[in-house]
């Protein structure tokens, strides 16, 4: 009896066995397959390094090209300004005074008012002296001009911008005959004429600065001619 009884479970393990194996053949997987671990001399992927994105930032200012210490308007000539400029910076000027313009407009307002007292150059020793020196006066609108710093300097001048004309004009006098004898004195008197001196404002225009490339300053004009004589003063 127990004899028959191991046979029949050992039967029955059997074919359970089969069961179970017949089974599990036919298993189907409803999500994806697991799968197995990389090898540890699979290749992974090769990233470049990163790069942080550029910075928004303007472009630089142009290398800075110093310009002769005298224009070429003023190359065959004594004369501390120019009233004709070949190389002078039109379209510059007109597209700072747009970009600017706010700016530009309240200073150039300010330049008729700015303090221009006569500012004349005297002898150190000042005896007396009169008019009697012939004279050539101009209304001038200079382009170009030497400041008080021996600088040329681009003048703002004739420009056309914001349907408005922006000029600047001064009156000069220069003496014809500075440092001769005085023609109307007698030949008894030492007698010397003098070409006396103004300092006039302008304003300028500097192609140089980035920011606010316009700015006033102050250049030495021709102002009148004057007869310096010795211990005597003679009237008109």
């Amino acid at each position: 009896m127990a004899m028959r009884c191991l046979i029949v479970m050992s039967a029955v393990a059997v074919a359970m066995a089969d069961i179970t194996s017949h089974v599990s053949s036919h298993v189907v997987y409803s999500g994806a397959r697991p799968q197995p671990y990389p090898s540890p001399h699979s290749t992974y992927p090769q990233y470049s390094p990163y790069h942080p994105p550029h910075s928004i930032h303007p472009h630089p200012p142009p290398p800075y090209t110093p310009e002769p210490e005298v224009p070429v308007c003023a190359a065959n000539t004594n004369a501390t300004w120019c009233l004709e400029d070949d190389d002078y910076p039109e379209d510059n000027i007109k597209q700072a005074i747009k970009t600017h313009f706010p700016k530009f407009s309240a200073l150039y307002a300010d330049v008729p008012t700015i303090n221009t007292k006569d500012s004349v150059d005297r002898p150190e020793t000042l005896e007396e002296e009169t008019y009697l020196c012939p004279s050539e006066t101009a209304y001038i609108r200079p382009l170009r001009a030497q400041n008080t710093d021996d600088k040329w300097r681009v003048i703002v001048n004739d420009i056309e911008a914001h349907y408005e004309t922006f000029t600047q004009t001064t009156r000069i006098e220069e003496c014809l005959t500075s440092g001769d004898a005085c023609p109307l004195v007698p030949e008894c008197y030492e007698s010397k004429c003098l070409q006396k001196s103004i300092y006039h404002r302008f304003l300028v225009y500097d192609p140089y600065d980035q920011y606010f490339p316009f700015a006033i300053e102050t250049f030495k004009l021709p102002a009148s001619c004057a007869c310096l004589l010795g211990a005597y003063t003679i009237d008109h």
